[in-house]
């Protein structure tokens, strides 16, 4: 019994095989054509050809289309040595016997004269007669041509748009109306689980349940439920959105596609919409299935009245494909899609409705438990210190999304590596977090030591006026060792709070002003080093009299637009007056914080000026310098320490 295993040895035919043999055959005919109407012969020359004639060797000569004579030699002259070479060898039977010479006349009506002189002059019986010839294969082969062209090229464009099925629409222009999707394959593709997910407790439920819904429908429809149609992610830049979706594509064991918002954008009108509907019928196909779009507010923004842009709907005809093809009137049950945004607040409402996208599953920054298990992921690939603290680094880092982390540890690797180190401890961590916030140490930058005096004093008033606030982030490490743009930097330790009160934001707004206030107080000039103290502090004012309602005099209004809808509006949502009420308050608000901070290092003057000198002495000084200096701070609490530029 044969081994079923064993494979065909038979050739396949290729049908370009069969192509390359008639194209073969054409130039066959073409270039032997000639062999076979008997077109060889010895090639002469007019001279030597009436030189035969005189001799009367030539029994007939044929002239052929008016260019070319060709010369029968007689039997007798045949036998001659000097024609012994002209004996046609034919290696095909030919009807006709071929010509001993042949050459190329010139002018015809010349050699007819020639031709006869010489005749009449010798006596000669040679006759002369003329032949119209045609190549019957060539002149059919040209004729066929262009047909053959043509149904060529019909037949491939027809092979191609037939071969264009699949989602690997590419760039060739019959493929462009279908999806870019890429389907999720578990054996090439790199597996993610909700193990390698960090944190994210409550988000990993509910996309955990939308897998399980997949795996076993029954358990929830036999109760009368439905599947739900959508999950949208929703979070800040780096918070884990997409990882979760690779996480639910190596979970779920049915087919999951991918792609980005913006594949469905072409410059061709009507593509999106055709891409979306080629998307959702390859998903059908295949379902149950998972559909994920990235940064969906590509193509999800929310529709406009009036289009300013002046360009066409495209977008908007997508959208409306999309809407139609999530909830329409045709749809079914078994496909859920996954999208992902951080632009939330300029989603169309129709994509948010329920129906649609049923769940909105918020990703938000990770807290000190959850970075502490986002690092112990990061940290498993790397060569580290025994002695390192996941703790501390997670205390270190309020504020840091997953992907920030993923780069700290990244960035102490490649810093433990350049120092030729062995294994990546704690220190290696502190520079990567100041690198990533701060930018890279410039120590080589040219500053004049009065620049640097300045800088000294600008710092020491940020720390000073922190740790005599309450509600200030005490200071952690101060350095005047210049970084990325800025001359100085001091780290804080921030407290994490979910609300903030007046009096919290007052006191971070004062410790902003402490290194204008201090430049003020000892040189009494100030200087443009304080910007990025300015721009903080003014934000802040801003927020606290147009959006948060903290103001008296404004009153408990908030002139913040959460969904995001006037966008594009030409006018204010207030008045002139009370955009000048609004000015005033933001003024009076940092002005008052300004004469505090002033005020504050007027009376600790002395201890501002020992600091400064340190600072000078050392370049960096840490929280134990301003013990030092200033006693134990009156206002300690158990904060979580984090690090965060001027």
């Amino acid at each position: 019994m044969a081994n079923e295993n064993t494979p065909n040895k038979k050739p396949k035919v290729n049908p370009y095989w069969i192509y390359g043999i008639i194209i073969a055959a054409f130039i066959s005919i073409q270039l032997f054509s000639g062999s076979f109407g008997g077109q060889n012969g010895n090639v002469t020359t007019p001279s030597q050809f009436f030189d035969y004639l005189e001799q009367g060797n030539v029994e007939k000569v044929e002239i052929v289309n008016k260019r070319e004579a060709r010369v029968y030699l007689t039997k007798e002259a045949q036998q001659l040595e000097q024609h012994k070479k002209s004996k046609p060898n034919s290696l095909f039977p030919s009807v006709t016997p071929p010509p001993n010479y042949r050459f190329e006349i010139g002018d015809l009506q010349n050699f007819e004269n020639n031709f006869q002189n010489t005749k009449e002059d010798n006596n000669l019986s040679t006759q002369l007669t003329f032949e119209t010839e045609q190549n019957v294969w060539g002149d059919f082969l040209l004729t066929l041509l262009p047909f053959i062209l043509i149904i060529g090229v019909w037949i491939f464009i027809m092979r191609r748009m037939s071969a264009g099925g699949g989602g690997g629409a590419g760039g060739q222009i019959f493929n462009i109306g279908k999806s870019k999707a890429k389907l999720f394959d578990e054996k090439s593709d790199t597996k993610t689980s909700f193990k390698d997910v960090a944190g994210l407790e409550g988000a990993k439920e509910e996309v955990q349940e939308i897998v399980d819904f997949l795996k076993y429908p029954e358990k929830y429809t036999s109760l009368g439920g439905k599947i739900p149609k959508g999950a949208l992610l929703v979070g800040p830049p780096g918070t884990g959105k997409t990882l979760l979706a690779k996480a639910v594509a190596g979970e779920a064991k049915v087919p999951f596609f991918s792609l980005s918002g913006s594949d469905f954008v072409e410059m061709f009108v009507g593509v999106g919409a055709s891409r979306v509907r080629d998307l959702f019928k390859q998903a059908k196909e295949k379902s149950p299935s998972i559909i994920f779009i990235d940064e969906i507010d590509a193509i999800g923004r929310a529709r406009g009245k009036n289009n300013f842009s002046g360009s066409n709907d495209e977008r908007e005809n997508t959208l409306n494909q999309l809407l139609t093809e999530m909830d329409g009137f045709g749809t079914n049950t078994n496909v859920i899609v996954l999208a992902a945004t951080n632009r939330a607040d300029v989603l169309d409402s129709a994509l948010m409705r329920a129906g649609r996208f049923d769940r909105q599953i918020y990703v938000d920054l990770p807290d000190v438990r959850e970075r502490k298990e986002i690092f112990e992921v990061h940290i498993r690939p790397l060569k580290k210190d025994e002695k390192l603290d996941v703790n501390f680094l997670a205390r270190q880092t309020p504020g840091f999304s997953g992907a920030d982390i993923a780069n700290v540890c990244n960035e102490a690797a490649l810093i433990a590596a350049r120092k030729g180190k062995k294994a990546v401890n704690k220190q290696d961590f502190l520079d990567a977090v100041d690198r990533i916030i701060g930018g890279l140490e410039k120590k080589n930058k040219i500053i004049t030591p009065e620049e640097k005096r300045a800088v000294a004093f600008h710092e020491a008033g940020h720390a000073t006026v922190s740790w005599m606030l309450e509600h200030a982030a005490p200071l952690v490490k101060v350095t005047i060792v210049p970084r990325g743009r800025s001359l100085g930097a001091a780290w804080y330790l921030p407290e994490e709070r979910l609300i903030v009160r007046p009096e919290q934001m007052l006191d971070e707004m004062c410790a902003a002003m402490g290194g204008r206030a201090a430049e003020k107080v000892i040189f009494d000039k100030i200087s443009t080093g304080a910007l990025s103290d300015l721009e903080k502090v003014t934000k802040q004012a801003r927020a606290m009299v147009t959006i948060y309602g903290l103001s008296d005099k404004v009153g408990n209004l908030t002139y913040y637009d959460s969904s995001g809808q006037n966008e594009y509006g030409f006018t204010k949502p207030y008045s002139e007056q009370t955009a000048e009420v609004i000015d005033k308050e933001i003024s009076a608000i940092i002005e008052e914080q300004y004469q505090r901070a002033i005020k504050i290092l007027e009376d600790n003057k002395d201890k501002l000026t020992e600091l400064a000198e340190v600072l000078l002495e050392k370049e960096v000084i840490f929280k134990d310098n301003l013990e030092k200096i200033f006693g134990k701070r009156p206002f300690e609490k158990d904060l979580l320490l984090a690090e965060e530029e001027e």
